[in-house]
């Protein structure tokens, strides 16, 4: 097992208020969106689909809501077309920060994005600038309890593909490669383990870490992102600490 990561953002580590809980809905209703128009409206022949909704549940989004945004994005009732795009900036001290969003209008998103690096202490980059520093990977949340076994969960895990396993408090992290973690959680689903959730993310080569000053700069820089409509992720290679998050 290796040592802490940290890849988790800031908004994962805090408690969602109603008013929070509003917008990651919004924020899962605009994957699930562009997600159906893609790949089509059953999660059976659309694995991505499947982590999403796993995802919505995760965060006790309705079914009728996950059920109406999908009926919504195969056409059956009106609603508005999003498209992807990609920020990458720096924050203070040279962090660096990717910022994925999902919009109706890039001006708008841009402006917005801009404005959040500018306001900070932070600057947005081009195109490039900092992606070559992160991986895309997949991760597997499991649960941890009394009837896991560590080392059998990471030869259960290796088996299926997986590429490292990460123990945390009250969870076990394992990370594999980003197209792999359907059918890595599917696994060990299979197997008995709890799984809390499985996605893809972005990871760093490496982290850095930041004076109070510059860390507290930085945090509000990320919030102030994360609470933008049309971010959906946001990545960066810093540090912080438990109690920041």
């Amino acid at each position: 097992m290796s040592g802490h990561s940290k890849w988790h953002n800031i908004q994962a580590r805090k408690g969602k208020s109603d008013a929070a809980r509003g917008k990651i809905f919004t924020k899962i209703g605009r994957e699930i969106a562009v997600c159906v128009k893609t790949g089509g409206s059953d999660p059976v022949s659309n694995p991505k689909l499947k982590d999403i909704i796993a995802k919505a549940k995760q965060n006790n989004m309705p079914n009728d809501t996950i059920e109406r945004s999908i009926k919504k994005a195969a056409g059956e009732l009106s609603g508005i077309n999003y498209e992807s795009c990609t920020y990458e900036g720096y924050g203070s001290g040279g962090a660096a920060v990717i910022v994925e969003c999902l919009t109706d209008n890039k001006n708008r998103t841009a402006g917005d994005v801009r404005h959040s690096f500018d306001k900070f202490g932070g600057s947005l980059g081009s195109n490039g600038c900092v992606s070559y520093l992160f991986q895309r990977k997949g991760i597997v949340d499991v649960e941890k309890n009394d009837k896991v076994d560590g080392d059998e969960l990471m030869m259960t895990a290796l088996d299926e593909g997986a590429i490292d396993i990460v123990e945390y408090d009250d969870y076990y992290e394992i990370i594999t490669s980003p197209n792999e973690h359907t059918n890595l959680s599917d696994a060990l689903t299979t197997a008995g383990y709890n799984v809390l959730s499985a996605e893809t993310t972005l990871i760093p080569d490496s982290y850095i870490d930041l004076d109070e000053e510059k860390l507290s700069k930085f945090s509000k820089m990320i919030d102030a992102l994360e609470d933008l409509d049309d971010v959906q992720e946001v990545f960066h290679n810093v540090n912080i600490p438990d109690d920041e998050e």
